[in-house]
């Protein structure tokens, strides 16, 4: 299956553009459209290759799929120091856009994250004047725990170096002051990391039509379970009135493999998962 390359241009300034890759639905029907968010940066080049792989899996099965690089990450303008939490948000309603004056009819839109890409789905559905469908793998606590994350790669590295200082609160009282970090070869912003400070996976508003979560998590234990905290933010969104699903499948953690690695069956667990969903929405449509 051949994927179609191409840039969006964004606003009036010359050269400010977003990479995107889409994969057209294959088959008779179209089922309905995915936006893929990316995760924060090394993150985003280890999953790759499971993102190509599930984008495709999804057309297959008649979707739509798009793949946009944010602001300052992979093929699009800008650098990633100077990407802040709002461009990135402008960036996911933008490929909607995109895929909406595409596909005119009022198909499903799903939105699909991955890690700090799940943080940018729901505070991006937000901005939305539709509703909307969820696929999250492997989603945060909150945006303040993957930011502490993040960070701690850069003590981690100062401690391998022989620095053993408060690195941590250096960083922070840095950020604070507005100047920004080098972690891991990215240079991190003020404005990104306030925004992940204060980015939640508390859900968007609801309508009266019935909205889907699907939250899938990998792991390597041979019998994993969620945590508290994902058992939480999942009764929260099912108290919210949205539809959620959820399941955990044995494998590697390839967002952050020294190798690039595939799981299979999450790329299965995941088209199952959105086909489901999309026979119970007709059936929804039909019963109207």
């Amino acid at each position: 299956m051949r994927s179609e390359a191409f840039f969006i241009p964004v606003g009036s300034a010359t050269g400010d553009q977003r990479f995107c890759l889409f994969y057209p639905a294959q088959g008779d029907k179209l089922h309905g459209l995915v936006l893929y968010i990316h995760p924060l940066a090394e993150e985003m080049n280890k999953s790759r290759r499971m993102a190509a792989l599930q984008a495709r899996a999804f057309a297959q099965a008649g979707y739509a799929v798009l793949q946009i690089d944010l602001h300052g990450c992979g093929d699009s303008s800008g650098g990633f120091g100077d990407a802040n939490w709002q461009d990135w948000v402008n960036d996911v309603v933008l490929g909607n856009r995109w895929l909406r004056e595409r596909h005119v009819d009022q198909l499903p839109l799903w939105l699909w994250g991955l890690r700090a890409g799940c943080l940018l789905a729901v505070e991006a559905a937000q901005q939305l004047a539709e509703d909307c469908h969820f696929i999250f793998w492997q989603a945060p606590a909150s945006g303040k725990l993957l930011l502490q994350q993040f960070l701690r790669l850069k003590v981690a590295s100062d401690m391998l170096n022989g620095n053993t200082s408060n690195v941590m609160s250096d960083m922070r009282r840095n950020l604070a002051s507005g100047a920004s970090q080098e972690i891991a070869g990215y240079m991190l912003s003020p404005a990104l990391a306030s925004g992940f400070e204060q980015a939640s996976l508390a859900p968007p508003f609801s309508t009266t039509t019935t909205q889907r979560l699907v939250w899938l998590e990998v792991s390597p234990q041979e019998d994993p379970c969620l945590s508290p905290a994902s058992t939480r933010i999942l009764a929260t969104w099912h108290q919210a009135g949205f539809e959620t699903t959820s399941q955990l499948i044995r494998g590697p953690a390839f967002w952050q493999a020294s190798e690039i690695e595939e799981v299979p069956a999450l790329i299965a667990a995941s088209t199952v998962a959105i086909k489901a969903s999309s026979t119970a929405l007709l059936v929804e449509l039909i019963s109207i």
